[in-house]
């Protein structure tokens, strides 16, 4: 079985606009424990106190796997990373350091003996706090290859369990980066008798390929995200590897304990929780991978539906049609059960908050589906401590004049009204939430989508705003187009509040 290391929470985080809040990361986490990863990377925990207290958090939560933290050749930043996973059931400290000469040179500014005895020194003392410890060599897939066997004895001889070798900036080609892993496997003393794992980014588009080329020649572990999220191009993306190993094992002939049924919800949650689109021909969870529109291939599917589908649809977690779940009538007790049943968990507070929402929205719409109650639950993520609030907000406009937006915000203190302007209703909105937030944000990118269908379905509202080099993405839900995109603006400015520090690999 291939192990799989999950690091959204972490590497997937450092994506722009990714950032994600306590609640978010809770919720989150627990979906990865229901989809089956064997490693949560949940944070790194000396980046900051934000950090340190998620990574606290899904230790204490979670019961069935295993919680690693991320931590620098320092004692300071294995300290942080052991207190913070030291109440997990199963514990993980991973440990790393460059080993490039690129990255010795011009980052760390140490010789390759400074770096060796580094290695020594600090693996050792992260196995002198838990027994579970990965030590990476950052920059591997450009790291002079026999000094990678050294480092990799070194650390194995401190107390490894995991050797991690990553393609850090997406450089490496398949062939390349699996002679690199079997060099390192039949070369360094002990590599059999540790869990060889792998980390691709896909700078050249190769990160799924680079670990698959990887699996073949004897890594046991591939490091990946949902979404194939994270800093630059993305990593390796989790459903993508496991569906690889699981459609291909006749080639592969190695499988993973990831429940597949699981996945699409996994993937529908983070996109729901960073507001940030799967592109509809993302592998595996786009909308278009099931979708066939040329008539020849619609012929075949209809025939049969291995014509031209290699997955059945059901395998990752869709469903053939829409599930009506609720109704107006519906009290609180069938909306936590639809909630439990979907994989949310509330407590009695959230609950209450929750439940007027959904009934604002059942007033409004006759049907309510899983869809909506999986778009409902964006509000209670997106909630930071200190942040701006809807309170109220009135538009005016009509053809060939300009249109007028009043906004009513509340900071938790003092309500805020101003007045906008603009060339239509939307960008009237806009005008305003730059009079009462000033005018250091860009609008980058602004989308309305659907979220079931009819005259009544719920708008989903995505946009990304900049501000001083850094973006925000935010999200709304409404009947009402203009209401979703005022409530989608209030978020992204609200996720500047929440800037976790950023670290290496």
């Amino acid at each position: 079985m291939i192990k799989i290391f999950d690091t959204t929470l972490r590497d997937g985080e450092q994506s722009p606009g990714c950032s994600m809040n306590l609640h978010e990361k809770l919720q989150l986490a627990r979906q990865l424990e229901r989809l089956g990863v064997d490693i949560i990377e949940a944070g790194f925990p000396a980046a900051s106190q934000g950090d340190f207290e998620s990574v606290q958090a899904i230790a204490r939560s979670l019961s069935k796997t295993t919680i690693c933290g991320l931590a620098r050749c320092t004692k300071d930043d294995i300290d942080a990373a052991y207190n913070a996973i030291k109440d997990a059931a199963y514990q993980r400290i991973h440990v790393f350091i460059a080993t490039s000469d690129i990255h010795l040179k011009h980052k760390l500014k140490k010789t390759r003996s400074e770096v060796l005895a580094s290695i020594a020194e600090h693996v050792g003392y992260a196995k002198s706090l838990v027994d579970d410890v990965e030590f990476s060599c950052e920059d591997a897939s450009r790291t002079d290859l026999d000094f990678l066997c050294e480092a990799v004895a070194v650390a194995i001889k401190s107390g490894a369990t995991t050797i991690n070798l990553p393609d850090t900036v997406g450089y490496a080609v398949p062939e390349e980066y699996a002679n690199m892993i079997k060099t390192v496997i039949d070369n360094v003393e002990g590599a059999d008798q540790v869990d060889i794992s792998v980390h691709c980014h896909n700078d050249l588009g190769m990160a799924v390929a680079n670990s698959l080329a990887a699996v073949n020649v004897g890594a046991t572990q591939v490091e990946c995200t949902i979404n194939g999220i994270g800093e630059r191009a993305g990593n390796a993306a989790c459903e993508e590897i496991v569906m690889a190993l699981k459609t291909r094992n006749d080639y592969y002939g190695k499988d993973t304990s990831v429940v597949t049924t699981e996945i699409m919800r996994t993937s529908n949650l983070l996109e729901q929780i960073t507001a940030s689109r799967v592109s509809p021909t993302k592998p595996i969870v786009g909308k278009n991978v099931f979708a066939h529109e040329s008539g020849i291939h619609q012929h075949g599917v209809l025939q049969e539906k291995s014509t031209y589908e290699i997955m059945d649809p059901a395998m990752i977690g869709i469903q053939e049609a829409e599930n009506l779940v609720l109704g107006k009538h519906s009290g609180k007790h069938a909306l936590r059960t639809k909630l439990e049943e979907l994989g949310y968990e509330v407590d009695d507070a959230q609950i209450e908050e929750v439940f007027i929402d959904f009934k604002s929205i059942a007033d409004s719409k006759k049907q309510i589906y899983d869809r909506d109650i999986h778009a409902l639950m964006i509000k209670e993520y997106q909630k930071l401590s200190g942040g701006y609030e809807l309170v109220d907000y009135s538009s005016f406009t009509s053809n060939g004049k300009e249109s007028k937006t009043i906004i009513k915000l509340s900071n938790g203190k003092d309500t805020i009204e101003r007045v906008g302007s603009g060339a239509g209703p939307v960008d009237a909105a806009f005008d305003c939430m730059a009079n009462i937030v000033g005018d250091k944000f860009q609008l980058e990118d602004f989308a309305i989508h659907s979220v079931t269908r009819g005259k009544d379905a719920l708008g989903e509202t995505f946009l990304s705003l900049r501000s001083n080099g850094d973006v925000y993405n935010g999200k709304g839900l409404s009947n009402d187009i203009i209401k979703s995109s005022i409530i989608a603006y209030v978020n992204a400015v609200n996720q500047e509040q929440y800037k976790p520090t950023e670290d290496q690999e």
